[in-house]
């Protein structure tokens, strides 16, 4: 991993970025980049659409730097930007399917998520395999932590398409983890 080198704390460098310093705009870019690509990789439906979303937020975070108080990590603040800008650009750019099924099994937990043995490098490669619009509503509930109705806001859906959709990927995930391990087990025997 390459760790980047200067004199300026993160807090040095937001405060020369409220004034619109480059340079410390360039070094706060480069100290976050990588871990907020990962960010936008999982929104994306593909690299470069995730460097858009990148790029994208980074400057609404500079244009956004005065609102940050110093409550919370910077870098939370930074993440929340980055997963806002990549539901704008989304819903800007494919069409969100509304899936609204009835309201009992919505919540039902999978199993097969929890008790799996496969990496994480794994099941986060089983969640880009996902539809689009399941990926998205998937990584806002289960790995950004978002209810329903602030993932309908966000993504301009009902609650219970998010509630649907959650459920429709929730199940994709059982089946391609009972189908990989079965497949591990058959090597194992």
């Amino acid at each position: 991993m390459l760790f980047i080198k200067h004199k300026y704390s993160t807090e040095d460098l937001i405060a020369r970025c409220k004034t619109a310093d480059r340079k410390a705009q360039e070094l706060l870019y480069k100290q976050f980049a990588a871990k907020m690509m990962a960010v936008c990789l999982r929104y994306a439906t593909d690299k470069m659409e995730a460097e858009d979303m990148l790029q994208n937020g980074f400057i609404r975070v500079f244009q956004k730097i005065n609102d940050y108080r110093g409550d919370g990590s910077f870098e939370g603040w930074v993440r929340r930007i980055m997963v806002h800008t990549s539901i704008e650009y989304y819903r800007k750019h494919h069409k969100m399917v509304q899936l609204d099924i009835e309201e009992s099994g919505f919540e039902q937990p999978v199993n097969a998520l929890a008790a799996s043995s496969l990496e994480a490098k794994d099941l986060l490669s089983l969640i880009n395999q996902l539809p689009a619009g399941y990926r998205m509503v998937f990584n806002l509930y289960a790995i950004e932590g978002y209810s329903h109705r602030e993932i309908a806001d966000m993504a301009g859906i009902t609650e219970g398409a998010s509630k649907s959709q959650l459920s429709r990927a929730r199940t994709i995930l059982k089946q391609k983890i009972e189908q990989l391990e079965g497949k591990q087990y058959e090597y194992a025997g």
